[in-house]
């Protein structure tokens, strides 16, 4: 493994995050959000009730970083905040009905459209690339705990 290969290879992931990111929210007719935004939203999909310094810690940033980003999200109308009924200075952040219709579009769209990319693909690209997905996934939670 040279520098070169690992910088292609965070590279080609690099491009192809981008591209689904914007094909996906072209096909579903929106803006694409700020991946920040996006990050959060994904957060509290995985994890409702989660708190606004439980989300910083868990991705890495400041608390008012991730507090403006909630407020912004929820102006968008995407995250509602709920008062900690035990603790009542915690917010609880869940994704709104909107935020999770828009959430499944862009996986539909997302999800189409590597399909339609990946049949275009001879058999062993095609298998090469599905058989990686689980070191992928490991080499994204190993990225992850690194920072």
């Amino acid at each position: 493994m040279t520098d070169e290969t690992v910088d292609q290879l965070g590279a080609a992931l690099g491009d192809l995050h981008r591209v689904l990111r914007r094909a996906a929210s072209q096909r579903a007719g929106r803006v694409a959000l700020p991946d920040a935004q996006v990050e959060v939203l994904r957060l509290v999909q995985r994890q409702p009730g989660i708190g606004v310094r439980a989300a910083a810690d868990r991705l890495g940033t400041a608390p008012n970083t991730v507090s403006t980003l909630v407020g912004e999200l929820t102006a968008a109308g995407l995250l509602h905040r709920e008062r900690d009924p035990v603790d009542r200075r915690t917010v609880r952040l869940e994704l709104t009905d909107a935020a999770r219709e828009r959430i499944a579009a862009y996986g539909r769209h997302r999800r189409d459209l590597l399909d339609a990319a990946l049949t275009e693909l001879d058999d062993p690209d095609r298998e090469a690339l599905l058989a990686a997905v689980p070191a992928l996934r490991r080499l994204a939670d190993r990225v992850t705990r690194q920072r």
